[in-house]
């Protein structure tokens, strides 16, 4: 069985800079390598460019910018180059089952959070021993880096991914030859209907409440959005006081979302201990939140009929905030 492990990375200020370069440097050459494919599309007859033909670049592009490439794992950039050859392969597949395509797009700097290295030793390594709650992973080009890991990890380490959420920053281990661990058999069997005003009814009559996590720091949230929007984003300029205040805006919302996970995991837990089987609806969440379609007025061209817009935006926010999709998912 494969398992994932994610836990708390502790680094030092000057590791915290160095994780933000790494980042940076992997984001170039995702963007770099995008370039490339839109260029020999455009102006090369129709070329098409692979992931091989770019992995096999890569030695000269580490040596040519030996400052900024040459310092970062080599597998590390070839799984960035593997990302981007992904988001091609799903283009194209969209294109050809006569899906909305959604080109690959270029990365900004602060949307790029998560650098994979392939295999632990290469690049990477995972140092970690009995007993000790506050173990180290090793990255090429940034040092020993502490980890809070609060549980055991079982298995086989095969893949290292860093990823940045807000000002925090984790270790993602992909493990694989995990023994399965079966419950006890309970015996029961039941069925859930999600819903807003009970976030689930099973079939034996219990509700579990809807903890509401957005709307409890609505005010808070607010209030930290209205001091944002203080500066225009038209200007152009990023001041010491716009990035405090964005980071305080991302702060919440991570908040929300880790809340809402933790909910999530704790509530299905409890299902699974206690039932053999659970049976859940098929839900069309990207149906169920569309928004409504305008009704233009018959006598008066240019003009809209009332279609309940206001309220369909607030039963969308209530189903998104509940994260149905995420619940059932795990």
């Amino acid at each position: 069985m494969i398992r994932a492990y994610k836990f708390l990375l502790r680094p030092t200020a000057r590791q915290t800079a160095t994780l933000r370069q790494m980042l940076a440097d992997h984001c170039a050459l995702y963007n770099g390598a995008l370039q490339e494919r839109r260029d020999a599309w455009r102006h090369s007859s129709k070329t098409s460019i692979k992931y091989g033909n770019q992995s096999a670049q890569l030695k000269e592009i580490r040596a040519f910018d030996a400052e900024r490439q040459g310092r970062w794992s080599f597998s590390s950039q070839q799984s960035t180059l593997r990302r981007l050859d992904k988001a091609f392969q799903a283009f194209f597949r969209r294109v050809k089952n006569g899906e909305k395509p959604g080109y690959p797009r270029f990365k900004g700097v602060g949307h790029f959070d998560t650098v994979v290295f392939l295999k632990d030793g290469d690049g990477c390594r995972w140092d970690s021993t009995p007993h000790d709650r506050h173990t180290r992973v090793r990255l090429q080009g940034v040092g020993h880096v502490r980890v809070h890991q609060h549980r055991p990890v079982k298995g086989r380490v095969k893949t290292i991914s860093v990823k940045r959420e807000g000002s925090r920053w984790y270790v993602v281990l992909s493990c694989d030859d995990v023994a399965a661990e079966p419950l006890p058999p309970t015996g029961v069997v039941a069925g859930i209907d999600m819903g807003i005003a009970h976030f689930l009814t099973t079939s034996e009559g219990q509700h579990v409440a809807n903890p509401r996590f957005l709307e409890a720091a609505a005010a808070e949230l607010a209030e930290a959005q209205r001091h944002l929007a203080m500066f225009p984003r038209h200007t152009g300029q990023r001041t010491k006081k716009h990035r405090a205040a964005a980071r305080k805006v991302a702060k919440l919302h991570a908040k929300i979302c880790r809340r809402r996970l933790d909910f999530h995991h704790k509530t299905a837990l409890a299902l699974v201990r206690a039932h053999d089987a659970i049976a859940h609806e098929q839900l069309n969440t990207a149906g169920m939140t569309r928004g409504v379609k305008p009704k233009p007025a018959p006598e008066a061209p240019g003009t809209f009929l009332p279609n309940g817009a206001a309220a369909k935006a607030g039963l969308n926010r209530s189903i998104l905030e509940a994260g149905w999709a995420q619940f059932l998912g795990t």
